[in-house]
């Protein structure tokens, strides 16, 4: 029984292997796109703040047509008409160019360079950490799929059994063996079954849909998973040292560490406004006509000037006070967030190794409980048919061999997901 046509799921049908999926979804992860967009937007931010600290050359050109007014003319007793000592030029034309060099800010831009590339490091671990968590998510939604339908298997194999039960039960009762009422109780339990299998194949429609979506698939991508759960040991892990594993590699911890210090670098850049600011600044004019020459001429001419600027803010109500309460509270919240993240990760460390011991635990008992649940079957099958054991006790022994492998099969994937959690919370991609 399946269900993916009705849904319109495509033909086209795809092979992957957990490593593939990995590969592709890193690939076509539009979050890790962004991710690496905010990376690069960071080292721009960095390089614009290094920038300010170099010497800056701009280029000014202008046109001005001035209104007409008599030109200035001086009056002599001795000449018969009156000396023009400045004509008036009525198109203007200006250019500049103009070079500035802080030489000191009071720390401002050595510190403000210094926070952007704090935070352009910050920037790059949050990269990493999206990475890892994309991985992670990634496996589950494989290993979730790969369970519901190694538990709609199990579920069709249930229903084949309780198909032929009905069978012998229908022969059964043609013989007189069986009252009617037994046969029912037959055909409930494969109704149930028959319900059941519509919930797994569900089941399956939508963790393929997750996992597609996921790694950048079209959503009606029929999946044909190459890998399956194989139990393998489990890496001889010291609780102790992963701990201190995580505290030294998680990306997320390396980037609070980066946003600390961008905050420092950013209340010293803040009290920068306390001291003077000294600038070299030099001028270059070409311009029609050229105000520093006179008398006024009509033509392009060239004049220069350079020099010094000090500037210092002798009164500004505070304001560089509050700036600087807002840098060191932003400060303390980054020292705070460490910290609370330093407990979050140790707390998550301790959890995962906790679950992943218990997820090796439950394979082995759900491996014993399948033995034993197929054991119990066989031998009340050959009861039932020799005519020993009841059509219930029949019934009771497929559903217990039934959830015995469900449970089993969830357990091979939660042990797998234990391991692929855990390598999460220390740090690690793979």
């Amino acid at each position: 029984m399946t269900l993916l046509p009705v849904l319109g799921f495509s033909q086209e049908k795809r092979a992957l292997s957990i490593k593939q999926a990995i590969q592709i979804g890193l690939e076509n992860s539009r979050a890790l796109h962004i991710s690496s967009m905010k990376v690069l937007a960071a080292d721009s931010r960095s390089s614009e703040a290094n920038a300010a600290r170099l010497p800056s050359l701009k280029l000014h050109v202008g046109y001005a047509r001035l209104s007409e007014i008599d030109p200035f003319a001086v009056s002599l007793p001795f000449l018969p008409s009156p000396v023009t000592i400045s004509p008036i030029v009525l198109n203007n034309y200006a250019t500049r160019l103009a070079l500035q060099q802080p030489l000191f800010t009071g720390f401002k831009l050595e510190n403000s360079a210094a926070a952007a590339e704090y935070s352009a490091e910050a920037a790059s671990n949050d990269f990493a950490k999206d990475k890892i968590d994309l991985v992670f998510n990634i496996k589950s939604a494989y290993w979730n799929l790969y369970e519901t339908r190694e538990i709609k298997r199990v579920v069709d194999e249930n229903v084949e059994l309780m198909k032929a039960h009905l069978g012998d039960v229908e022969n059964m009762m043609a013989q007189g063996l069986v009252t009617k009422n037994e046969m029912l109780k037959v055909q409930v339990q494969l109704s149930s079954g028959q319900l059941s299998q519509i919930d797994a194949s569900n089941s399956v429609m939508l963790a393929m849909m997750t996992l597609n979506t996921l790694i950048g698939l079209p959503i009606d991508t029929e999946i044909d998973l190459t890998s399956a759960v194989q139990p393998q040991a489990m890496e001889n892990l010291q609780l102790a040292e992963i701990t201190q594993e995580a505290i030294a590699a998680r990306a997320d911890l390396k980037a609070a560490g980066m946003r600390i210090h961008a905050s420092e670098a950013s209340v010293t850049a803040t009290k920068g406004s306390w001291y003077p600011q000294v600038s070299l600044y030099g001028n270059y004019y070409y311009s029609r006509p050229n105000p520093r020459i006179l008398p006024t001429k009509d033509e392009f001419k060239d004049t220069w000037d350079f020099g010094v600027n000090l500037s210092f803010d002798i009164w500004n109500w505070n304001t560089t006070k509050h700036q600087t309460d807002q840098a060191e509270a932003t400060l303390t919240q980054s020292r705070e967030t460490l910290e609370q993240l330093k407990d979050a990760i140790i707390l998550e460390v301790n959890q995962s190794y906790l679950m992943l011991l218990q997820s090796k635990e439950k394979v082995s008992v759900a491996e014993v409980g399948v033995q034993q649940a197929d054991e119990n079957y066989r031998i009340t099958k050959n009861k039932f048919t020799s005519g020993t054991a009841t059509n219930t006790d029949l019934l009771d022994a497929e559903v217990s061999l039934l959830q015995a492998k469900v449970n089993h099969t969830s357990s091979l994937v939660d042990f797998e997901l234990a391991q692929a959690r855990i390598m999460k919370a220390v740090g690690r991609e793979k």
